[in-house]
Parts: C-alpha cells; sequence; structure tokens
C-alpha cells in the first residue's frame, strides 16, 4: 500500500530528525530502525485493516483520516518480528540481517567495548520497545472522532496482548514439547499469528468506520470467522515454509523450527501420523542434520494433511464472508488475499 508506506516515511523521518537532535547517536539508532520498519514486507496487516475499513466506509470516503492507524499496525508488526528474532535468534529477515545482527555488527565495525552479540540483543530489544512508542503516537494521529478512535484502540490494545499471550505460548511450547498436542500448536496459531495478521485488524478496520448502525454486528462475527480461519491457514503455511522454503524466496532461515524443535502444527501432526519407525527418527537429538526430519515429516503425510488444513481454513473464511453485509468490492478483495496470504511460494 503506497499510501501507507508514504505515511510511515514521513512520520519515521520525523522521529529521526527529534531524536537525532538530542544526539547524533541516536539518530543513527532511530535511522536503523526507520530501516528494518521499511525493509521489503507484505505489508499484511495494514492492507487487512484498510479493508476491514472499507467493508463499510461510505463510497468514495477519503482514506487520509485513518492512514496513520492501518500504518501504526506495521510498527507494531515491526516491534513482533524484531522480538520473535531475537527469541529465535535468527540470522535473517525480509532477506536482510536481523535487527540484533545489525546491532552486533555496528559494534564490531566501531571497535565499542564488550560483547558484540550481547550489545546486539540489547539494542534490538529497544528497537522494538521503540516501535511499540512509534505505533502509539501514530495511531493518535489519525484524524477520527474520539469515541471512534478509543473504541478502535480498544481493538488494538487486545490485539497486542493477544499477539504477546502466543508468542509466550510459543516460547513455553519449545520448552516443554512433551506436553504439547496439535490443538494447543493450533491455539499457538490462533494467538500468535491469526489475531494480529488478519482478525483484528479487519475488526480494527471496521471500528475505525465509526459505525453503529444495524448490520455492524453481523460484519464484525463475519471478520472474526474469516480471520480466524485465514489466519490460521497462513500460520500453518508459515509452518511449512519454515521447513521447506528457499531463503532466497522466504528471506528467512529454513530449518531453524526443526533446529529447535518448536512443536508446530506440522510436527505434531508428523508425530501423531508416524509409525514406529518414523517416531523413533522424529524423537532424536534435534541438532541431527535437518535434511532427513524433514524427510520424515513428509513420509508421515504430514505436509500433505497440512496442505489440505490450509485448504479448508481458506474455504470456510471466503465462506464467512458470503452473507456479510460489505461492499462486493471488499468480498472480492478478501477473498483475493485469503488465497495469495496462504498460498506463498517455497
Amino acid at each position: 500500500m503506497p499510501a501507507v508506506e508514504g505515511t510511515l516515511t514521513e512520520f519515521l523521518d520525523g522521529q529521526i530528525s527529534a531524536l537525532g537532535g538530542v544526539d547524533p547517536a541516536l539518530g543513527r539508532f532511530a535511522t536503523t530502525t526507520r530501516d528494518l520498519v521499511l525493509a521489503r514486507g507484505k505489508r499484511l496487516r495494514p492492507t487487512f485493516a484498510y479493508w476491514g475499513w472499507r467493508g463499510v466506509a461510505a463510497p468514495g470516503e477519503p482514506v487520509e483520516p485513518v492512514l496513520p492507524a492501518l500504518a501504526a499496525l506495521e510498527l507494531m508488526h515491526t516491534f513482533a518480528l524484531v522480538q520473535d528474532d531475537v527469541m529465535d535468534g535468527s540470522a535473517t529477515r525480509r532477506g536482510n540481517p536481523t535487527a540484533h545482527r545489525v546491532f552486533a555488527g555496528q559494534h564490531s565495525d566501531a571497535g565499542l567495548l564488550g560483547d558484540p552479540d550481547q550489545f546486539g540483543v540489547t539494542s534490538a530489544i529497544l528497537v522494538g520497545d521503540l516501535c511499540l512508542v512509534w505505533a502509539d503516537q501514530l495511531l493518535a494521529r489519525a484524524a477520527l472522532p474520539a469515541a471512534t478512535l478509543f473504541a478502535a484502540r480498544a481493538g488494538y490494545d487486545r490485539m497486542r496482548a493477544e499477539a504477546i499471550a502466543g508468542q509466550y505460548l510459543d516460547v513455553l511450547g519449545e520448552a516443554a514439547p512433551g506436553t504439547w498436542s496439535l490443538e494447543r500448536a493450533r491455539l499457538v496459531a490462533r494467538h500468535k499469528t491469526a489475531s494480529y495478521t488478519v482478525q483484528r485488524p479487519l475488526q480494527f478496520g471496521l471500528a475505525l468506520a465509526g459505525r453503529t448502525e444495524a448490520g455492524v454486528a453481523a460484519v464484525d462475527e463475519a471478520y472474526n470467522r474469516y480471520g480466524l480461519a485465514v489466519g490460521e491457514a497462513f500460520q500453518l503455511r508459515d509452518d511449512l515454509l519454515g521447513v521447506y522454503g528457499d531463503p532466497v524466496v522466504t528471506g528467512k532461515p529454513a530449518g531453524d523450527d526443526l533446529r529447535t524443535g518448536k512443536p508446530t502444527a506440522l510436527l505434531m501432526l508428523a508425530h501423531e501420523l508416524a509409525d514406529p519407525a518414523q517416531r523413533a527418527e522424529l524423537a532424536r537429538d534435534c541438532a541431527e542434520p535437518v535434511a532427513r526430519r524433514a524427510e520424515v515429516i513428509a513420509e508421515t503425510g504430514a505436509v500433505a494433511r497440512v496442505e489440505a488444513l490450509i485448504q479448508l481454513r481458506v474455504a470456510e473464511g471466503i465462506d464467512a464472508l458470503a452473507d456479510a453485509p460489505i461492499h462486493d468490492e471488499t468480498r472480492v478483495a478478501l477473498t483475493d488475499l485469503a488465497v495469495t496470504a496462504t498460498h506463498r511460494p517455497t
């Protein structure tokens, strides 16, 4: 969305100027943060929020008043990505070094004292914190009635809390994989990804429209059903890409989930479907080469089952829009998004 990109760029340039005026080092810190935010990305969350808004907005209603709110979702997303990369120790994101790697490199290049990796992690955490603050500031710039902004903010806060809750469950799953199940893995997917990628952005967009007439509840419910279904399909596709994706295409490493033993829905399904020999191979030390583990997962039939589940959830999401009282162009756009967002190339 070019309009969101422009809003982000203008806002971030202002923040760089403000922090740089305090100290040149802060200006460089803010510039690095801006580069992380503006690195190539799908901008899915602002896009879903836009269509959530456009679905009930009056024909021809200008988007400019809501642009800051839409763009704020991308800052929140950067917060989540940076923190996730620190927790996972990931090396790349969007085809570039992750935030903690960038700052570790800056530390080494400048010949600073101490451990470059520790400096990188500490700086990346601060980047995430800053992006969350900036998201709040940008959201407040939306030119909307106070009551509308307050209602949207309530949904925004719920979305943030759910994303953090899902992330904690994700971390817990790695620490206690023996207690995990397929249903719990899908619960993580619904909170960590579906909530803040599709479901809540759509409802956030609806709240930004400020509509109170009859039919809004039906739209909210349709967005809820669509968002949960498509959001889960999105995460299931991510599970597959995390094992079988080409890093050149996806922009992030493949095999990290297998190396850490993360109990994704894909891995949980593989354990359920595996025969004793396959289950024994999957139970081996996660430090073993991941290529064979990936082969075993496919041999169990788990990949095919996940593909089928993705198709089912996408169909359920599209079906949820069939009778929703939204503009036809929004129905078409969300139908297309359900497919394109969940069928990313490997």
